[in-house]
């Protein structure tokens, strides 16, 4: 696992605008290196952003991504994995409930592609929502398309608005796709709410073949909760207001 140019990218605009005051936690112990084909692109994006500093300043020997993320202003990332193999702070098994020592201390969470490697997607995601605090915020990049052979799993968008937005409550501030090479002819597509229009996403050329992250940015608050249950966008806007569909997340009044 690895923070490459593009997530360099949306890490340092996420600095611009979010500066977490606890405890930070990173699900894998994530690498950073400068990638030479795009080694320009650096101090772009640090200028576009208005900060100071050269690439090479937020490299650590070591190769692992503490610098980056400290100096980004995310402050010092714990590191969580299964195995101490790569000098993790937090061993903890993502198929499993996280421990209660654990539950509501984190104001940053950062999956870099790391759940796309747990079997148990929903107890995973669970356990990122028991982990955060209120008016903390976890931001995932995992496979969307072209990652094929690489985890266990792709992700869908609606798989944000679904269960993030919807089943637990939290505010979706940012869901699109980012291609791994950032002059793909495709560039970044931000995903709106399907439950919008009731229609699922159409994503046949707006996204390439190539490798392309799901990136996205949700905020836990007071009122987020885990769920009941949780139904895919199109369904629910159909079923809702049907006496034989159940319970549904939507009124009735936003059925078209």
């Amino acid at each position: 696992m690895g923070i490459d140019y593009v997530l360099f990218d949306r890490l340092v605009e996420l600095s611009t605008r979010f500066r977490p005051e606890g405890r930070t936690l990173m699900l894998g112990r994530q690498s950073f290196g400068i990638q030479t084909k795009h080694r320009q692109l650096y101090e772009k994006t640090l200028q576009r952003y208005g900060i100071e500093g050269k690439r090479f300043d937020f490299l650590q020997d070591d190769g692992f991504a503490e610098t980056l993320m400290a100096k980004l202003g995310f402050g010092q990332m714990e590191t969580m994995d299964f195995s101490n193999y790569e000098g993790a702070d937090v061993l903890h098994d993502l198929n499993k409930r996280p421990a209660k020592k654990l539950e509501n201390k984190f104001d940053l969470i950062f999956d870099g592609g790391t759940v796309e490697h747990v079997f148990n997607v929903p107890m995973a995601l669970e356990g990122l929502f028991r982990m955060l605090k209120p008016g903390g915020r976890l931001v995932s990049a995992n496979g969307l398309n072209g990652w094929y052979g690489h985890g266990m799993y792709q992700f869908n968008p609606e798989l944000v608005w679904t269960f993030w937005k919807r089943a637990c409550n939290c505010n979706v501030i940012d869901c699109r796709a980012v291609p791994v090479e950032p002059e793909d002819g495709f560039g970044q597509v931000e995903f709106q709410d399907p439950a919008l229009t009731g229609v699922r996403l159409k994503l046949k050329n707006k996204i390439g073949p190539g490798r392309t992250y799901l990136y996205y940015e949700i905020e836990k608050t007071e009122e987020s909760h885990l769920p009941d249950f949780a139904l895919q966008s199109d369904y629910e806007t159909r079923w809702n207001g049907h006496e034989n569909a159940g319970k549904t997340h939507l009124e009735s009044d936003v059925r078209s």
